[in-house]
């Protein structure tokens, strides 16, 4: 009989199990400190595999800066071209501006709308005033991805295109542009992805990393849950960051997730997060404590060695002076 279908063991971690009652005891008290908001998670099974899903909040723990993906104004973010979309050929010309196929499909364009040669002049000032901020700050290097364009539904107005220049993303109110395209997030501050319980950690790292268009790779970073009391524990690739965050609880007084460099932090246990919040005079104190009790450890060792090594030298004399025995 095989054990594990019979009570509905759901995997959280490389040979680690946890059955699907127990899961769903934790899930139900998270779902209630959460009750009423969007972070509460929902479950089903699919082709019998039970799956947990929503939102997992993740605070930034970073140290060293961040790049951020950059792309001109008059670029616009796409899906991955298909075959089947009318615009998966279209590319850009040399100041930008859009490079149309032969055939287009049938648009109506209403007479409130502006002219596209208007939209082309606005377009090329644009990129001339990009390549006049660029030659400001040298010493920055402008990094592109590999992002194509797509077709507008909305023609923009000259101070919309501004302000879409100064403004290119956001990462929790922190607006950027090329010049500020490579920084630090505030240490602490959160964000969150939608993800469920079959995806591991390096697959939420590319997520996350994917959702704020940064730049640096995954195996740069890893998900940690840093506790209050210092304790900190490295999720392992094997692992499953949603199930983790249910089974440590909701509380994110108690317990984060943070994302933090692989190179700059190391894992805590919870023997020794129990003496970091005590002040230096104190964990002197306990040094030497304990330095006293391993010298009377030494000290009842080398009596009872002494004690043995006399005891044998005594054995040894007496066979010694004994008479011989044919």
């Amino acid at each position: 009989m095989d054990y594990s279908s019979e009570i509905h063991l759901v995997p959280c971690g490389k040979e680690r199990y946890i059955s699907k009652n127990e899961l769903l005891l934790h899930l139900k008290t998270y779902n209630l400190y959460y009750e009423g908001q969007n972070l509460q998670l929902r479950h089903r099974e699919e082709e019998g595999e039970f799956i947990v899903e929503g939102l997992l909040n993740i605070s930034w723990g970073l140290r060293r800066p961040i790049r951020l993906q950059m792309q001109d104004d008059n670029q616009r973010i796409r899906p991955p071209p298909s075959s089947s979309s009318w615009h998966s050929g279209c590319n850009l010309g040399e100041h930008g501006s859009v490079i149309k196929p032969s055939t287009l499909p049938d648009i109506q364009v209403t007479d409130a709308e502006p002219s596209m040669d208007g939209d082309e002049t606005d377009s090329a000032v644009d990129a001339k005033d990009l390549k006049a901020e660029q030659e400001d700050a040298p010493q920055l290097m402008r990094t592109r991805s590999d992002v194509g364009v797509r077709r507008r539904g909305n023609l923009r107005t000259p101070s919309e295109q501004r302000r879409l220049k100064r403004h290119r993303f956001s990462i929790n109110g922190h607006f950027y542009n090329h010049k500020t395209s490579v920084f630090t997030p505030a240490y602490g501050s959160i964000t969150n992805v939608r993800i469920n319980s079959t995806m591991t950690t390096p697959q939420v790292l590319k997520l996350l990393l994917n959702k704020f268009k940064i730049e640096n790779s995954a195996e740069e970073f890893a998900l940690y849950i840093v506790h209050t009391s210092g304790e900190k524990q490295k999720l392992k690739a094997t692992d499953y960051p949603l199930i983790a965050r249910v089974l440590q609880g909701p509380c994110e007084q108690i317990s984060k997730v943070f994302l933090m460099e692989k190179d700059q932090v190391e894992e805590v246990t919870y023997d020794v997060a129990q003496y970091i919040k005590f002040e230096m005079p104190v964990l002197k104190s306990f040094i030497q404590k304990l330095k006293e009790e391993e010298d009377r450890e030494v000290k009842k060792l080398k009596r009872k060695y002494s004690v043995l090594r006399v005891m044998i030298e005594r054995r040894l004399e007496e066979i010694s002076e004994g008479p011989v025995t044919m």
